[in-house]
């Protein structure tokens, strides 16, 4: 802790802003995280497979029971589907878009702001430099010459522990934002795919129907 304490007392004030975007980042990496990587961490091309079976013959009930209740996109966006499975094919549509507008905004909410906060640290990490080498040109133009060593000491402590502090914040953040990023393209694509699956089964179902 005292190591720590020394750091930061070492790189000067913008080290306490790096760390207040420090905790706002993680928290959103957790929350994200947890949500995106674990929750709905689904084989979703294996739930589609056994939905459609049920659907395929007409069981629609049997492939509600999957979908029913379940707080997954992919599944609540079949559900929706299922539900509106005797109505025509722009209604289907309509009930699944409603429930996509829903969704959607809720997969992807926050995980933007990772990248924000990457730069912000960055950018932090960058004053402090400026303002270590501002003191450590000021304390060699004007300090006194017993003073100059220490000064001089500071201020690169300064520039190099901001930089230093604002690079380690800032890479786990920009890593976690690009896994994120790929998990919330591969939740909305799988909605998008399925759900015109979905469309187009309940549509040749009813035109099988129809032409008996």
């Amino acid at each position: 802790m005292e190591i720590l304490a020394d750091f930061f007392k070492d790189g000067g004030i913008f080290m306490y802003f790096i760390l207040i975007v420090s905790v706002i980042g993680a928290a959103i990496m957790i929350e994200r995280g947890f949500i995106l990587i674990y929750k709905y961490n689904i084989n979703g091309r294996a739930l589609w497979d056994r939905v459609s079976k049920f659907v395929e013959k007409g069981e629609v009930e049997k492939a509600r029971v999957i979908c029913n209740g379940s707080t997954v996109p992919i599944l609540r966006i079949l559900n929706a589907g299922l539900v509106a499975s005797n109505n025509s094919e722009k209604e289907i549509q309509n009930a699944i878009d409603e429930v996509a507008l829903e969704i959607i905004p809720s997969i992807d909410k926050r995980v933007a702001y990772l990248a924000t906060l990457a730069n912000i640290a960055t950018l932090l990490g960058l004053l402090g430099t400026i303002q270590g080498l501002i003191q450590a040109f000021s304390a060699v133009a004007s300090a006194d010459p017993s003073q100059k060593a220490a000064l001089l000491a500071g201020g690169i402590s300064i520039a190099l522990y901001t930089t230093a502090f604002g690079l380690i914040v800032a890479i786990p953040m920009l890593i976690m934002y690009t896994v994120l990023q790929a998990k919330t393209h591969k939740i909305i694509d799988e909605i998008d795919e399925f759900s015109v699956k979905l469309i187009n089964i309940l549509n040749r179902r009813k035109g099988g129907v129809q032409a008996k």
